[in-house]
């Protein structure tokens, strides 16, 4: 299992994330984070507990938005830390649709986006490989700022 920052702590990823192309099947204690388009095709048969749902950047929320109150995790994945679409789907989960369970940025996330990217409603994130989980602890203190308020 790989480490992870959620909510302020290091902890160990109990999610699998899985790719397009592969058969899902879930560890004991394990959940899986499904495409979009498979979470949809596959939805009335998944445990809604155990099965999270990945966006790509140019996903819409829409099929999500019934089934918000249900899913344990969203993850958005930033294929390039430049592109910022992530930030504004984060901000339309929690901010226009209420979303309240786990929202993490993966792919490729750097320690510099964390303080930003929990100020757009992120609250855990699966770091880049070459970025230290335990250093990037201090990126939630680089800023003194007050944290938004409202949606």
């Amino acid at each position: 299992m790989s480490r992870l920052i959620c909510r302020g702590e290091l902890i160990e990823d109990r999610w699998r994330w899985v790719d397009v192309d592969e058969a899902p099947a879930p560890a004991a204690g394990e959940g899986l984070i499904l495409p979009l388009a498979r979470w949809c095709a596959q939805r009335p048969g998944l445990d809604a507990a155990r099965t999270g749902v990945w966006l790509g950047p140019d996903d819409d929320v829409a099929p999500l938005l019934p089934w918000l109150a249900t899913l344990p995790l969203i993850a958005i994945r930033f294929p390039v830390f430049t592109d910022g679409r992530g930030y504004s789907l984060a901000r339309l989960l929690r901010g226009r649709h209420g979303y309240a369970g786990e929202l993490r940025a993966v792919g490729d996330v750097l320690r510099d986006q964390l303080y930003f990217l929990q100020r757009c409603g992120f609250d855990s994130f699966a770091l880049r490989a070459d970025q230290p989980p335990e250093e990037a602890l201090a990126a939630f203190h680089d800023y003194s700022w007050a944290p938004l308020s409202g949606g």
